[in-house]
């Protein structure tokens, strides 16, 4: 034997042992899991008993992120064990996540981002069925897009906080890039008609000016239902992303055409419980206003005045009458933090009404 295939077999002998270590010790850490399960079924009989802990979560996250000693960049190691825990956390109950579909969806990417892959998803077809998917208790948390950095703010989602009890309890941000895709049975096609989701047209215009000037551009519901037509229909191709081509079969033409290179999507995620804090938080509030002069000062003076960090303001027509309007504001801390009780009594005493949406840990992921 060579020193090289004797190198070679001696590396794979330690990485084969050092497997069944690492397979032991998820194995442990998979038992206690089921053992804290039992410890809140004990304590809690006969009642539907929360496993998933957002903020508990969190913290484990950026732990495993602040101690890696590497050589994988502290986000593998981390997507790594948020799917160990997915995993844990599926041996009690698996969790129903509704998200806006159909299935291949950026929304269902960022669902498994957040959640992992061992959690049933659940794709519904308008961000509004998935607010009453969750509000019902048929799902366990909802995952909608809130805003794009390139396009700004899903104006369906903010107007849904307006008249739902649902609190927000995390947020996931995802990388965007789109891609041209085709058909492999229709490659040498001559392309006519290009579809994609209307939010995918506009985020990757320049590039479809520069490059496929002239032709159709069909929107259509989902980047996901562009890439089925464009898997089906001679001489068509799709705007979408990975996951979508990957269900499909699609292959790329081009890869990420979008004009922005740090196109990104915030997502909320919407459950029926409060999460306590993280240590490292952000919260929601919407605030309606009298309409006078100085009103937006009064409200965020406040904020200003004690530190606060606005991170977003945003503003949406009132369903209460014409010419009035609700401002969506995220802010950095939790609801529980002296501060923030004391700069929220200060608005809410100048304003017409303050409905607090949630505290949640800043993604981690």
């Amino acid at each position: 034997m060579t020193d090289e295939k004797a190198r070679l077999a001696e590396l794979r002998e330690q990485i084969d042992r050092i497997d069944r270590q690492i397979m032991d010790l998820i194995s442990a850490r998979a038992r206690c899991a089921q053992e804290v399960a039992n410890v809140k079924l004990a304590a809690n009989p006969g009642q539907d008993v929360v496993f998933y802990r957002p903020e508990r979560e969190a913290q484990v996250l950026r732990r495993i992120k602040d101690s890696n000693p590497g050589p994988l960049p502290d986000e593998e190691m981390a997507r790594l064990f948020r799917e160990i825990m997915s995993a844990c956390l599926a041996l009690e109950k698996p969790m129903h996540i509704a998200f806006l579909g159909p299935v291949g969806t950026f929304t269902q990417a960022a669902a498994l981002k957040h959640f992992g892959h061992s959690v049933i998803s659940v794709p519904l077809p308008a961000i509004d069925a998935v607010f009453r998917e969750v509000e019902s208790g048929a799902a366990h948390y909802g995952v909608v897009p809130v805003e794009n950095s390139t396009e700004g703010m899903i104006n369906h989602t903010l107007d849904m906080f307006m008249s739902s009890p649902l609190k927000i309890c995390g947020e996931v941000q995802l990388r965007i890039h789109h891609h041209l895709l085709v058909s492999p049975k229709h490659r040498d096609e001559a392309i006519t008609r290009i579809y994609s989701h209307q939010q995918s047209f506009a985020q990757c215009r320049q590039w479809l000016d520069t490059h496929r000037y002239g032709i159709e551009r069909v929107t259509v519901s989902s980047n996901a239902e562009a890439a089925r037509r464009a898997a089906e229909e001679p001489g068509a191709a799709a705007i979408a992303g990975d996951m979508a081509a990957e269900l499909y079969g699609l292959e790329k033409l081009a890869n990420c055409i979008e004009d922005r290179p740090d196109n990104t999507t915030r997502f909320l995620i919407i459950g029926r419980e409060t999460v306590p804090p993280s240590g490292h938080d952000k919260s929601s509030i919407l605030v309606s206003m009298r309409n006078k002069p100085g009103a937006l000062y009064q409200l965020l003076e406040p904020f200003h005045r004690h530190g606060v960090s606005l991170t977003r303001i945003e503003t949406r027509p009132s369903p209460s009458g014409t010419w009035a309007y609700v401002f969506y504001i995220d802010f950095e801390g939790h609801m529980e933090d002296d501060v923030i009780r004391e700069v929220l009594s200060e608005v809410e005493a100048e304003a017409v009404e303050l409905k607090r949406l949630g505290s949640y840990p800043i993604g981690v992921l």
